[in-house]
């Protein structure tokens, strides 16, 4: 099995455990669709794991993801709801922050380079 395959199997499973802790009844299509949105929003990771050649997900991370979603209140869930639709806005924002810092450096590099040689400040 690849890695991508044990990935979508543990999403497929962690799928089902919160549907379960959210007594939400979810139909096969709707959870075909979660899977190809996760495989899109996911695509760069699947795709390098095909390369990984794994037997199988750790049963305790599994385990340990499981018993997460089960010990999540309702104020958890409703945050976690909340930050889904901030984070490639925050991401942007890390973007910007980056291409201003690395602008910045290069700007007092090329200052530091500047020669004062023939009566420059």
């Amino acid at each position: 099995m690849t890695g991508r395959d044990a990935l979508l199997r543990a999403f497929d499973r962690l799928f089902d455990k919160a549907a379960k802790k959210l007594s939400v009844a979810c139909t096969d299509d709707d959870k075909d669709q979660a899977r190809r949105r996760f495989e899109e929003r996911f695509s760069v990771v699947l795709e390098a794991l095909r390369a990984l050649d794994i037997r199988e997900f750790p049963e305790d991370a599994i385990v340990g993801m499981e018993e997460a979603i089960e010990k999540l209140s309702p104020a958890e869930v409703v945050g976690l709801l909340a930050t889904v639709p901030l984070v490639p806005q925050a991401q942007e924002m890390m973007r910007l922050l980056a291409y201003r810092a690395a602008e910045q450096r290069m700007l007092e590099h090329y200052v530091s380079m500047a020669s004062d040689k023939y009566g420059g400040n």
